[in-house]
C-alpha cells in the first residue's frame, strides 16, 4: 500500500507495537520464512531465487539491494505482530476512534471571502469511532489512496465543517487536496 494516507494508517499502528521489528536483512528474512513456512513463498513474495532466500536465512548475505531492502522492510512489517495490530484498530474502530493531524488544502465550493474556502489548513480532528472503523476497514480490504483519500475528507466534513449536524447542513462535497503532511494516532 503505497499513498499518504494509507502509510499515514500504517504508521500509527507501528506505534502500538510491543518489541522492535527486526532490523537486519537476515534476521527480517528468517521472520518472513517462519511466517509462510518456507523459503520459497518467501522468493515469490520478494521476487527473488529461492537460493537467495536460503544464503541470507544463513547470514551469507547481509545487506540487500535498496530495491529489495524496501520490499523485505515493507512486508516484515505488514506481518509484524498480527494481534496487537488487529486489537488497536479494533479499540480505534469500536472505542477510542482515531486523531488526525493534518496539514492540506481544505474546503468546499463557497464565496470569495468565506473562511470555508478551499485554502491550506493544519487541523487537528477527533475523527469518532464509526469513522475510524470506515477508514481502516476500507485500507483493510486494499483501497487505494485516493479512496482513503474521500473517507477522510467525508469524516472531516461531517466533524469539522458541519460540527456534527449543527452547521453547514447543506454541504455536500470536501475536497481534501495538497496534503503536506498527515499523522493518525490510534
Amino acid at each position: 500500500m503505497t499513498g499518504v494516507i494509507g502509510d499515514g494508517l500504517e504508521e500509527a499502528v507501528a506505534r502500538a507495537f510491543t518489541r522492535p521489528v527486526p532490523k537486519s536483512a537476515p534476521a527480517q528474512m528468517r521472520f518472513l520464512v517462519r511466517q509462510l513456512k518456507g523459503t520459497r513463498g518467501v522468493a515469490q513474495l520478494l521476487r527473488v531465487s529461492q537460493r537467495t532466500v536460503e544464503r541470507y536465512v544463513k547470514d551469507q548475505i547481509r545487506r540487500p539491494r535498496p530495491e529489495l531492502a524496501a520490499r523485505l522492510e515493507r512486508e516484515v512489517r505488514r506481518r509484524w505482530q498480527p494481534r496487537i495490530r488487529a486489537q488497536v484498530r479494533r479499540r480505534a474502530a469500536t472505542r477510542d476512534g482515531l486523531v488526525i493531524d493534518t496539514r492540506a488544502r481544505l474546503g468546499y465550493t463557497a464565496p470569495i471571502g468565506s473562511t470555508d474556502e478551499s485554502r491550506i489548513r493544519h487541523l487537528t480532528v477527533a475523527l469518532p469511532p464509526r469513522h475510524a472503523a470506515r477508514l481502516l476497514d476500507a485500507q483493510e480490504a486494499g483501497a487505494d489512496d485516493r479512496q482513503l483519500r474521500q473517507i477522510t475528507a467525508d469524516a472531516l466534513r461531517e466533524v469539522y465543517f458541519q460540527d456534527g449536524g449543527r452547521r453547514a447542513g447543506s454541504l455536500e462535497e470536501v475536497r481534501f487536496t495538497d496534503i503536506e503532511h498527515v499523522q493518525f494516532e490510534l
